[in-house]
């Protein structure tokens, strides 16, 4: 056989054999990620037949420029050594390198980022190898950093987030405040995002959160923060209790606000110290005694911080004490004046209801005596009427039987005097005429009605219109009375009156009637009542 074909059948069966072996762990080359200041594996696992046998494994490292660097052996019989440069960073994970060959680099650095080689030597099949290449990240270091600004600043940085990885981080802010951000990223590898605003007050204390984004991390790491806006302080002086002269607890608070918080107050009393038992007790003063009007006047609290300082005024007025009860209603005097206008137009409607009941009432109660007194009336002329055809009956009658009678049916004049007579007579006709008198006045009080209003008081006889009958009485009621006055006067006695009568009596009769065929008739008057014999009113 010749040397060639010996070559031949050494490589045929190194071939074969180089089939039979196979890398378990990895089956092929891959790419694997790890993280800075952590421990990374590298796997390789080769398996060979019986009579194989694996003599060394090496590991190698490519270098940026694609020189490879040896980084640690295993061999069967001397076992693993590591080149000088690797001492301390990698070993192998088993004892024996040559069954397991998986590498762990013990803390990775940026710098073990490259393409890792393990490469098996076996005998007599030879040599196999893998490729692992590995990508180094750096999870993100970030912090956020306040800036202190002043209120009325102008346009600046608010705060500034700084965060160091690989692959660079991402940066962005969580806020409700206006403002502007800025980004940029570093040659070193530092990403940095500032926030710009114009400070206020208000924005004081107010969400201002830095988010740093990474493919390392499962969300964004959130780092808190708050805006920092620095202002002079305000104060204001709140009074408790009730100010009144006796009352006790009574004090005043000197309420404090600004960045930085003003702790030093001091209070003083304008025009004077304080008075006896005034206690300052920190932002208090306390009135430890009961109030009394000498408290009364100007209390001022004042502080300050690194932006300003500040004062406050409060005029205290001590009122008299009272031992009046100021009742809800006095204390609410809307409330008064709506209870006032809602009772007041109540009691308006209660009187107006009772008004038209009260001069309901009093309009029917009239019609009813409108209508008793005009049926009473009515009943009354009916009774006169009747009575005068009577009287004017009764004269004829007596002028029939006992001779000639003057007009109002008396005895003549001329008849013989009999004193004892004619005083008894004179009395008789006087109770007569005082009681159709009566009569009369009753019945023209009730009727309103007027005998004559041309009449003279001194007349002594009655108008032709009533020479008979009710209205004559009348007239002759007054003649009585008249007569009653000169008998006062005339001192003589009856005789002296009765001639005076007799006299009045002619006068009166002359000018208000007249003689026609033989007897007596009225004269025209249109203020007459003239009652015929049947009872019918002219």
């Amino acid at each position: 056989m010749t040397l060639p074909t010996l070559a031949s059948q050494k490589l045929t069966g190194a071939i074969l054999l180089c089939v039979d072996g196979e890398f378990i762990e990895p089956s092929s080359s891959i790419s694997m990620r790890s993280y800075i200041n952590t421990q990374t594996r590298l796997p390789c696992r080769f398996i060979v037949q019986q009579d194989e046998r694996v003599v060394q494994v090496t590991w190698f490292r490519q270098k940026p420029g694609g020189e490879r660097e040896q980084i640690i052996i295993g061999h069967f019989t001397e076992g693993p050594k590591a080149s000088p440069d690797f001492v301390s960073s990698v070993q192998f994970e088993s004892p024996e390198p040559t069954v397991d060959s998986t590498l762990l680099i013990l803390n990775t650095k940026k710098v073990d980022q490259a393409v890792y080689t393990c490469h098996i030597t076996t005998f007599p099949s030879g040599n196999f190898e893998r490729q692992i290449s590995l990508t180094v990240w750096i999870l993100p270091i970030s912090s956020v950093d306040p800036v202190i600004l002043q209120e009325g600043q102008r346009f600046g940085s608010a705060a500034s987030c700084r965060s160091v990885g690989h692959p660079p981080p991402g940066l962005s802010w969580d806020t409700d405040i206006p403002g502007q951000s800025q980004n940029r990223t570093g040659e070193d590898g530092v990403v940095t995002a500032q926030f710009f605003l114009h400070p206020l007050r208000s924005m004081n204390g107010r969400r201002l959160d830095c988010l740093v984004w990474h493919p390392a991390l499962d969300g964004p790491r959130r780092l808190q923060n708050n805006v920092v806006v620095h202002y002079p302080p305000d104060a204001v002086i709140e009074a408790s209790g009730a100010w009144r002269s006796g009352q006790t607890g009574a004090e005043l608070r000197c309420a404090v606000n600004g960045n930085p918080q003003p702790h030093n107050i001091t209070w003083s009393r304008t025009g004077g110290h304080f008075p006896a038992g005034v206690l300052v007790q920190g932002d208090k003063l306390v009135f430890s005694r009961p109030l009394n009007v000498s408290d009364g006047g100007v209390y001022v609290c004042q502080t300050a911080n690194i932006m300003g300082s500040v004062k406050s005024e409060f005029q205290l007025n001590i009122e008299e004490h009272t031992d009046e009860v100021v009742s809800p209603l006095t204390a609410h005097p809307e409330t008064l004046l709506i209870i006032v206008g809602a009772s007041a137009a109540g009691c308006l409607v209660i009187i107006m209801s009772v008004f038209f009941l009260y001069k309901n009432c009093d309009l029917r109660h009239e019609n009813r005596t409108l209508k008793r007194a005009l049926s009473v009336r009515t009943e009354e002329m009916i009774s006169l009427s009747r009575q005068s055809v009577q009287d004017n009956s009764t004269l004829n009658d007596m002028r029939s039987r006992q001779g000639e009678y003057d007009t109002l049916g008396r005895p003549a004049i001329y008849t013989p005097y009999r004193p004892d007579r004619t005083s008894q007579k004179l009395r008789e006709s006087e109770e007569e005429t005082n009681e159709r008198l009566r009569r009369v006045e009753s019945y023209v009080k009730n009727s309103n009605m007027s005998l004559d209003s041309g009449l003279h008081r001194d007349q002594s006889s009655p108008p032709p219109s009533v020479s008979s009958g009710p209205a004559a009485d009348v007239w002759n009621r007054g003649s009585h009375r008249r007569e009653d006055e000169e008998r006062d006067r005339n001192p003589e006695g009856e005789e002296g009156s009765a001639a005076l009568n007799s006299h009045r009596l002619s006068a009166a009769v002359s000018n208000y009637f007249q003689r026609s065929n033989g007897g007596l008739t009225p004269k025209a008057n249109p203020n007459a009542i003239i009652i015929q014999p049947r009872g019918e009113v002219i």
